[in-house]
């Protein structure tokens, strides 16, 4: 399942003196409130949820590979005595964040879109930038330390705000994002730290074509640049080519490291590509997971998402939620829904009890009030292959009477999976192929099949399919079945 639970890291607001500091990359004086030992433990506590709620990729060369060069290029920047972390985690979107105190990650899904070993270095610049100039502790001292949540800031990706987007309400999760001009301040950064390297810093060119061409979206579906985060991609090069322009001279001078193509398609060969059905996967509101071996129902049009500690599902206008995820510490049913039900301030109704297909289960509706709404919803528990799982339903009380009857109906669903080809199934993985003719993109791509279409399969290699392919590339290639 690829279920995310990272619990919000609440920072108490604390009694401390206004105090400016200089920002160790920009030179410039700033408010600062937050010391480098408290930065550096907010961040090793966020790493070891992230680390083990994500997920790491289980590539111990590929993580080496990552650390390697994160650590290179950090010790160049104006920080180098942080505890340098560079992780790569388990997540199919083309995304990279980085953690207060120097803990750094990229997703496979990133990984498997650059085209060569600058382009990577030249993202963990960017990541290192937001690091070293201390954007994520200028903004907590903005706000004057009230009481946040530090989650994942999505940092590359725009389009990747699903998950706490749908689920902030129900589990918790705050996101911290930077402003579009620290964003465009790491890029600057980042292209320092790619000079500094040994590498041409126009591989941050590349970076952003490719961000560009992920998105997807048609100018008329794009939301308004002034609403986002980020800058569109596309000016996002315009800039950075204006900024490389202008110190050429002086970073040609330092150019000492190729781009690192073969180097990065090595690295890359067996990495999982897209969504990984091991940890479940949707086919319309049917939820299948393989390796807990189980199937769930969700409601006919609620909005789904797949995390690596919770799957859910939301209403269209995002005033229901139904969320299954496991219950670790539990270890029976009954007992699991008596301790949820005498909660404060939760109030339950009838309980039940049974067991269907070999699964326990206890379920109960429910009333839940605090000071700002009353909620009400329906949880279950159930046993199954040796672990506990929690199914918990809610809404406001005006809107529950409308939408019980799906959640509960999802409940009744939870069921052992048997299908054979589902618990068979395997992930795609990325295979490094040289051509042995000349041809078009799009004949290779008839000549080696693959589950993707023919367009993303030319995104990934940086074509079109109409792009004339020379004897000898080397081309990614995505192998696997399409799921059953």
């Amino acid at each position: 399942m690829s279920f995310l639970s990272v619990r919000s890291l609440v920072i108490l607001a604390a009694p401390f003196a206004l105090a400016c500091a200089v920002n160790p990359a920009t030179g410039e004086r700033e408010l600062s409130l937050i010391g480098e030992g408290q930065e550096i433990a907010m961040g090793r506590e966020a790493d070891g949820e992230i680390s083990a709620q994500l997920g790491l990729v289980a590539d111990a060369a590929l993580q080496s590979y990552v650390s390697r060069l994160g650590r290179s290029l950090a010790a160049k920047s104006e920080r180098p005595d942080l505890p340098w972390s560079f992780k790569v985690v388990d997540d199919p979107a083309v995304n990279a964040f980085a953690l207060p105190g120097g803990f750094l990650y990229v997703t496979r899904g990133i990984l498997a879109h650059f085209d060569n070993e600058a382009e990577l270095v030249g993202v963990l610049g960017h990541e290192i930038g937001h690091v070293t100039a201390r954007h994520s502790v200028s903004q907590m001292s903005r706000q004057q330390l009230q009481q946040i949540g530090l989650g994942v800031g999505m940092i590359f990706s725009e389009g990747v705000r699903n998950y706490a987007d749908l689920l902030a309400a129900g589990l918790g999760i705050l996101n911290l994002r930077y402003s579009r001009g620290d964003e465009t301040e790491s890029d600057e950064l980042g292209v320092r730290y790619l000079s500094r390297a040994g590498y041409d810093p126009g591989a941050m060119v590349g970076v952003f074509r490719m961000l560009a061409s992920v998105g997807g979206d048609g100018e008329g579906a794009r939301v308004p640049e002034w609403q986002l985060t980020h800058p569109y991609p596309e000016n996002r090069e315009a800039h950075i080519r204006q900024v490389i322009q202008s110190v050429a001279d002086t970073m040609a001078a330092r150019r000492s490291v190729d781009a690192g193509r073969d180097r990065y398609l090595d690295r890359i060969q067996g990495l999982v590509y897209g969504d990984n059905p091991r940890e479940g996967y949707f086919k319309g509101p049917l939820f299948l997971h393989p390796d807990l071996e189980f199937r769930l129902r969700f409601p006919e049009g609620w909005k789904t998402v797949n995390q690596r500690s919770a799957v859910a599902a939301v209403t269209q206008a995002e005033d229901a939620l139904v969320v299954l995820e496991l219950a670790p510490e539990a270890q029976d049913p009954a007992a699991a829904l008596q301790a949820f039900l005498t909660q404060e301030g939760m109030q339950s109704g009838r309980a039940r009890a049974g067991e269907s297909g070999g699964i326990a289960w206890a379920r109960a509706p429910f009333a839940a009030t605090s000071e700002q709404t009353e909620l009400r919803g329906e949880v279950m528990f159930a046993r199954h292959g040796g672990h506990v799982f929690r199914i918990l339903a809610y809404a406001p009380a005006t809107v529950w009477p409308g939408v019980s009857g799906p959640a509960s109906r999802t409940m009744d669903s939870f069921a052992r999976l048997t299908d054979p080809a589902v618990l068979a199934v395997r992930p795609w993985t990325i295979r490094v192929v040289t051509t042995r003719a000349a041809s078009t993109f799009e004949s290779f791509w008839q000549r080696n099949p693959m589950p993707i279409p023919l367009e993303e399969a030319a995104r990934l290699n940086r074509l079109s399919p109409g792009d004339r392919v020379p004897t000898g590339a080397r081309l990614k290639r995505v192998v696997g079945d399409p799921l059953p």
